[in-house]
């Protein structure tokens, strides 16, 4: 490969890098190319970017950007796969399924929103996350769950407080009529 050719895919990587807070690294080797086409098809449908990468090639761009990524350098060994994404848990999401009838990938480390997660070990973690727009229903969720119940009260205690002022004016009325 040219050096015109390297420092394209480098600064392909860098754009990359700068505009997604997500990015996960992992180890597909010895995947055929049916089951890497398979892995690739099932990103394209979660929106998940999928690139194999030099590692050498990788860790330039990681180092270009404002960043510090050197706690990743350790991990850039064998053969690298990176994933983008706009959601945190995807990615993870896809390694889970996939892995259920497959070795791989191995999870070798995940970039979420500024943290480091090194290893696989993290994978179980990383697939529970919930994405920005989950939080936001989960907090709607439990803020409208009480104005619903103080509503269904108010409702209650206004029929019961109607019946109650019902019976009242109708025993006013009859005790009228009596007399």
């Amino acid at each position: 490969m040219k050096k015109e050719e390297k420092n394209k895919i480098i600064s392909l990587i860098d754009k990359n890098l700068k505009e997604n807070r997500n990015f996960y690294l992992a180890d597909i080797s010895g995947l055929n190319a049916e089951q890497t086409s398979s892995l690739r098809r099932l990103c394209y449908k979660r929106e998940v970017s999928l690139s194999v990468v030099k590692n050498t090639l990788l860790k330039k761009a990681l180092d270009l950007n404002e960043t510090d990524f050197s706690s990743l350098h350790e991990i850039l060994n064998g053969n690298t796969s990176i994933m983008f994404s706009e959601s945190a848990s995807v990615p993870a999401k896809i390694i889970k399924e996939f892995r259920k009838k497959n070795e791989k990938p191995i999870l070798k480390a995940a970039h979420i929103d500024e943290e480091f997660y090194i290893g696989d070990e993290h994978l179980p973690a990383l697939a529970r996350l919930k994405s920005k727009e989950e939080l936001i229903g989960d907090i709607i969720t439990l803020l409208d769950s009480p104005i619903k119940n103080v509503i269904a009260s108010l409702k209650s205690s206004n029929a019961k407080l109607s019946n109650l002022l019902k019976s009242i004016e109708e025993k006013a009325s009859s005790n009228n009529a009596s007399t």
